[in-house]
């Protein structure tokens, strides 16, 4: 069985494909232990370990991630992985575990960076004015 999840956080995109395999998570064709840095890594399998090892040794997940730097996409991953596992397992469990550890987990954080707009520098902050 395969099965098609994606997950989003600011600009970058992660689409999931969950297969039935021998525990190989790649990202962007490339295996996840080589993924720099330690952190994102650890971040994008967040996932199993919530689930359990265990779990890992019975998919192959391969995942094509674009858009955003590497904190958003090793968001993004995270959500996509979660909810292909649900998905893939059909485990009400397993849902249930993700949710009451971050519900970030299966839902994506719509939240975007604010536009740039004139008479300032940035979104909000204006231009200093002078008195003198």
């Amino acid at each position: 069985m395969v099965t098609n999840t994606s997950g989003k956080k600011k600009t970058a995109v992660a689409r999931a494909t969950v297969s039935d395999g021998e525990g190989r998570v790649r990202i962007n064709s490339t295996p996840v232990e080589l993924v720099d840095p330690e952190m994102s890594r650890l971040k994008m399998l967040e996932p199993f370990r919530i689930a359990g090892d265990d779990l890992r040794d019975d998919v192959d997940v391969d995942i094509d991630v674009s858009g955003g730097g590497f904190a958003g996409q090793a968001d993004a991953v995270r959500t996509a992985i979660a909810r292909g596992l649900v998905e893939h397992y059909g485990d009400a469990e397993l849902r249930d575990a993700y949710r009451e550890f971050d519900r970030s987990l299966l839902v994506n954080d719509v939240r975007q960076s604010e536009s740039k707009k004139w008479g300032g520098p940035g979104a909000r902050a204006r231009y200093q004015k002078s008195y003198r």
